[in-house]
């Protein structure tokens, strides 16, 4: 697959309007699927976020491949602060074209199409980001694409965990879904497994340790430039979060996090009782119940596969490392350092070059997604 080409050619016909697009010569289609998040007491968030329906309320693209039999699924998870799915969308056909696998494109919570439309309008943005420039002065990498992303979690750094927590539940209800046979396109008893990019991995990885419902038994998760304990990432990027941001999130999570838990009586059971909840804590910092998620990821070792990148600034290399690979004796290692011979960036590992190095990122991709698909296959 010619990455280059593919990726315009996708981006050329998505639309997230749509009910089925079909892909030009091609037998895989991509349907946008409904979905309602209904599963998780609103005593958990913010008062101000219950009322966004957008978050409630909206459709996740699925690549059906071309056997619409197939009992193989791949979740598919995006990055902090994305605003489209443009960027995935050769990923999420490359995945599916190899694996013959249905290809779920799922939202976290707040991100892509489960926020207001105005949210990745520039114009709308601007008067914000003067009001926080008045507010706080100059902030390091501050800008209207993370200006939204910035200011909640500036307020309530417990929005992170939120809105992790919120797609979990709504994860967990997609797979039962599957698993039950109650799917309106994907067959009965398909096995899921997971790709993972950014703190979509984090993410995944939350999921695989707690298992939730045993949904994740025997699922594999395969990272790309994720999966790193959260102190080991620096989140400060203008696609992502300014430094004031990250400071505020950085310093309560992990100052103050195990503190503030513990007044707020809904949240205490949850994160004290199950594995799921402890499995977020334990990936907080190397040394918070290092032996409970040093056990877990041992155990799930061969479920688990990361690639990094080493010019990687915001999920550096050596944190995933760090995390992944802390048993040394052992031969075998599921984190992997890689670097590719063209200007990239974690928020950019495939740049679209209209110069000679487009055949260089076109066969960085397909290595990358070759590993990813026999792993996930």
């Amino acid at each position: 697959m010619e990455y280059t080409k593919t990726n315009n050619e996708l981006r050329s016909v998505f639309d997230p309007d749509k009910t089925e697009i079909k892909i030009p010569g091609s037998d895989i289609r991509i349907l946008n699927s409904e979905f309602i998040s209904d599963s998780v007491p609103n005593v958990f968030f913010n008062k101000n976020d219950v009322s966004v329906s957008e978050n409630i309320k909206f459709s996740y693209p699925l690549f059906v491949p071309a056997d619409s039999n197939s009992k193989k699924v791949i979740l598919l998870l995006h990055g902090l602060n994305e605003r489209s799915w443009l960027k995935y969308l050769a990923w999420a056909y490359y995945l599916s074209l190899n694996t013959g696998s249905y290809v779920v494109l799922f939202p976290i919570s707040f991100h892509i199409n489960r926020s207001p439309v105005m949210w990745k309008d520039p114009r709308a943005m601007m008067p914000f980001l003067k009001e926080r420039k008045m507010t706080y002065g100059e902030i390091e990498m501050s800008s209207f694409a993370n200006i939204v992303l910035s200011k909640r979690l500036t307020e309530d750094p417990m929005r992170f965990f939120n809105s992790g927590y919120r797609t979990v539940c709504d994860i967990v209800k997609l797979m039962s879904l599957i698993k039950k046979g109650e799917h309106p396109v994907i067959p009965s008893g398909s096995r899921v497994n997971i790709f993972a990019y950014s703190i979509g991995a984090f993410l995944a990885q939350i999921i695989l340790m707690g298992n939730p419902e045993n949904l994740f038994s025997d699922s594999r998760l395969f990272m790309f430039c994720g999966g790193s304990v959260f102190s080991n990432m620096q989140g400060t990027s203008k696609l992502i979060m300014d430094s004031l941001a990250y400071d505020k999130v950085y310093n309560f999570y992990m100052a103050d996090f195990e503190k503030e838990i513990k007044e707020r009586g809904p949240l205490i059971d949850f994160l004290f009782n199950s594995q799921i909840g402890m499995a977020f804590r334990s990936m907080i910092d190397l040394e918070r119940f290092r032996k409970f998620r040093e056990n877990v990821l041992q155990r799930l070792k061969e479920q688990t596969r990361s690639i990094a990148l080493s010019k990687d600034t915001v999920i550096p290399a050596k944190g995933i490392v760090k995390t992944m690979n802390w048993k040394t004796r052992d031969n075998h290692n599921p984190a992997h350092i890689w670097d590719f011979p063209f200007p990239y960036s974690h928020e950019n590992p495939f740049p679209i070059f209209d110069t000679p190095l487009s055949l260089s990122v076109d066969r960085s991709f397909e290595r990358l997604f070759s590993e990813a698909s026999l792993f996930l296959a």
